[in-house]
């Protein structure tokens, strides 16, 4: 087992029921996710000579816990725990954590983390950003990247969120139905955070980056679970059920994007649509549209239309119009565009947008769906100037590569035109 791609995907899966329960022994965030990280370490030297555990989580918990306490008694200068190899050898040990984290005992762990990290104490950036970072295990640099600012000034924000738990000693218990009701706006965020996170890798990062959405997927389960009547809950697992349902047609064998119009529909996972498509179904009983239902019912529209062609993007443009209402936002209104543009024309379009170009002004994709309309347009100067200024700001390679292409077939179309001149 010298795989350490492997290695680094079952230890993010295991990360937020490990950290959880560690919070629940150490009852302090640097504290558990220190253990966390001692774990980490000796795993990467144990599971290679020994092979994988049966439950990873099972075993970074019990040893995070030992070293955790080990180095609680060093500080007091008491009797050490046994050594690294003993502590390594789990033996029926694993089994028996296994066996306990099935338990009622385990069940809330990473609910009661997701909610005391969304603290009302917090402001609502704070509690965000605390949670993908300690639940989650996303780095700094992503976090930002999702927040749109720096890593340093992220580092801060993180800090600050800690040390204001702390001050307000926050206690380390599922709190009771109101908190949790109250604080479910900031949860359902988070989770949505970070299937983004996974949802925006490349193609060969997917491999890797699939867990994170799966992640967010199964977080979204457990709060539906606490809150089986909330619409918005419901929207939003629908939401990611039918966009990760896409996963294996988004990208071609060399990682290059391919559009959603461009896609093979039958590579979409069926099953994890249909299901979806019933949550969504369930939720518009309850009369209570939020923005995470309206995006998913825009999603289930894509999902139904077994040819692009049979896209219903008059009601997708009312959708969204919905949604600028719900929030309004310059992106929501970008992504708008694209649905006048199929079902007004490109002209129409450009026309919505063009207010957003300051406010969208380091946004790839803002220049992505310009040039796109320009193109159409036939003003191939200022859509090439728009695709340049789209790759300047691409995340990654396969955005890059994406609107490169595009720039090709511009290219290509005016040839003959340039051979004239």
């Amino acid at each position: 087992m010298n795989d350490i791609a492997w290695l680094d995907a079952a230890l993010t899966s295991a990360r937020p029921r490990a950290v959880s329960a560690l919070l629940r022994y150490f009852r302090d965030l640097d504290s558990a996710e220190e253990a966390f990280q001692n774990a980490c370490l000796k795993a990467l030297d144990a599971w290679p000579r020994n092979g994988p555990p049966r439950d990873p989580a099972a075993w970074l918990i019990m040893v995070g816990r030992n070293v955790g306490i080990d180095a609680a008694r060093r500080q007091a200068k008491s009797k050490p725990l046994p050594d690294d190899d003993s502590l390594s050898d789990l033996g029926d040990a694993e089994t028996a954590i296994a066996e306990r984290l099935d338990d009622s005992h385990y069940r809330d762990d990473i609910l009661r983390l997701l909610f005391i990290c969304c603290h009302p104490e917090l402001p609502s950036t704070q509690q965000i950003a605390l949670a993908l970072r300690v639940v989650s295990g996303l780095t700094v640099a992503q976090i930002a990247r999702a927040f749109l600012v720096s890593e340093s000034a992220m580092e801060q924000r993180i800090t600050r969120a800690k040390a204001r738990i702390a001050k307000a000693e926050v206690p380390f218990e599922t709190p009771g139905a109101p908190e949790r009701s109250e604080r479910l706006g900031a949860v359902a965020g988070m989770v949505y955070l970070v299937f983004n996170e996974g949802y925006s890798a490349t193609g060969g990062e997917l491999p890797l980056r699939a867990p994170l959405c799966e992640e967010a997927i199964r977080l979204a389960r457990l709060l539906l679970r606490l809150f089986p009547s909330e619409p918005e809950i419901m929207g939003l697992l629908a939401l990611m059920q039918l966009q990760h349902a896409r996963a294996a047609a988004r990208f071609d064998q060399d990682g290059a994007i391919i559009l959603l119009e461009d896609q093979d529909r039958t590579k979409w996972d069926s099953e994890m649509i249909a299901e979806g498509l019933a949550l969504i179904d369930k939720a518009m009983r309850h009369r209570r549209p939020g923005a995470y239902l309206v995006q998913a019912a825009i999603a289930a529209l894509h999902a139904r239309a077994a040819r692009p062609e049979d896209t219903d993007w008059p009601q997708i443009d009312l959708l969204y119009a919905t949604l600028e209402r719900l929030t309004p936002s310059p992106v929501v209104t970008l992504n708008r565009a694209v649905a006048v543009s199929k079902a007004q024309g490109p002209e129409v379009a450009l026309a919505m947008i063009e207010p957003l170009a300051g406010d969208l002004s380091g946004y790839f994709y803002f220049f992505g769906v310009k040039g796109a309309m320009l193109q159409k347009l036939g003003r191939t100067e200022e859509a090439r100037i728009a695709f340049d200024r789209a790759i300047a700001l691409a995340n990654n390679a396969a955005e890059a590569s994406h609107i490169r292409g595009q720039l090709d077939r511009l290219q290509q179309d005016n040839a003959p035109a340039a051979k004239k001149v």
